[in-house]
């Protein structure tokens, strides 16, 4: 996740949140096992071990790991395309893969950045959420999920150059196919050592987010885990969307922001502490999961998606 100068202003939360929308009662979300998103994880650390230690924009890591979660897609029957584009002197990609059922003109996406910064391999920041998503994706495979609305999943690239990959793959959409793209979640860092459980707020996002934001809260609700809404800003992947006047949506279980003793004792963990105090260091390693709060986040992910694309 990228830092911003408004970082302070954008980890302001809100109060305590309930749900306001109910389960859906149409396709039951599958269980999502945290073990074969840890396996992605380990994947990904692999691949930066091999590769200088990272997994960062123009470094070989990077590219590795776009190879990767493609293999996985194509063999689950994904129509992929890898994108590229130019930044900083060096060639980046974005990793786009369809699910190729339902109405192609009502797009439901769902999304994270795949690379870390040159630090370090990038584990939580955001393996997390691409290995929860890759998961998602595999099950919506797995379980010949037939929605009625189309299913696109996005692995951005330089995000952490400034959102650089989402921006272009958004900017670059002619008109009409950015019509078609009813919704956009966004999932980063999801496993948090010391973890908050947040949801992107509403609060001045396109019209429907409101919509997305109940709904990943009715999902934590479901599995009897309070929540608090985050001001996520233009700091992650789902800006680009935003800015296009598509609805947003998302979870976050904190960075270098500090737990407090309320948020403590609602979540577990230690107050006065970073939710991740490897955040951007070389120690954000596969050590630096929270394996209870990755799972709750997996099951979201596919809780919410179901949910919207039904």
């Amino acid at each position: 996740m990228r830092i911003l100068i408004a970082l302070a202003a954008a980890l302001m939360v809100a109060g305590t949140t309930t749900a306001q929308a109910a389960a859906p009662t149409a396709l039951a979300a599958p269980n999502i096992n945290v073990a074969n998103v840890r396996a992605h994880l380990n994947q990904f650390q692999s691949i930066a071990t091999a590769n200088g230690g990272n997994r960062a924009h123009g470094r070989p890591g990077y590219l590795a790991s776009v190879n990767w979660v493609k293999s996985k897609l194509d063999a689950a029957g994904y129509r992929t395309a890898v994108q590229s584009f130019s930044y900083g002197g060096a060639t980046g990609y974005n990793l786009t893969a369809e699910w190729p059922v339902g109405d192609a003109n009502n797009v439901v996406m769902v999304g994270g950045h795949l690379d870390s910064v040159t630090a370090g391999p990038g584990i939580n920041d955001n393996g997390t959420g691409s290995a929860s998503i890759l998961e998602v994706a595999l099950q919506v495979a797995a379980t010949n999920f037939q929605p009625t609305k189309r299913i696109r999943f996005g692995w951005w690239g330089a995000e952490e150059r400034g959102l650089i990959g989402s921006t272009y793959y958004v900017n670059q959409l002619p008109s009409a196919d950015r019509s078609k793209i009813k919704a956009y979640l966004n999932f980063d860092m999801t496993g948090s050592p010391n973890p908050g459980y947040f949801v992107y707020s509403a609060s001045g996002q396109p019209s429907g987010s409101a919509a997305l934001q109940q709904r990943l809260q009715a999902g934590f609700t479901s599995f009897g885990v309070q929540t608090e809404l985050t001001s996520v800003g233009g700091r992650s992947d789902h800006a680009a969307f935003a800015r296009a006047g598509i609805p947003i949506g998302g979870t976050f279980t904190g960075a270098e922001g500090i737990k407090t003793s309320a948020q403590a004792q609602k979540w577990g963990g230690t107050a006065g502490q970073a939710y991740d105090r490897c955040y951007h260091r070389s120690c954000d390693t596969t050590s630096n999961v929270n394996a209870t709060a990755l799972d709750r986040n997996a099951d979201v992910i596919a809780y919410a998606l179901w949910a919207t694309a039904v």
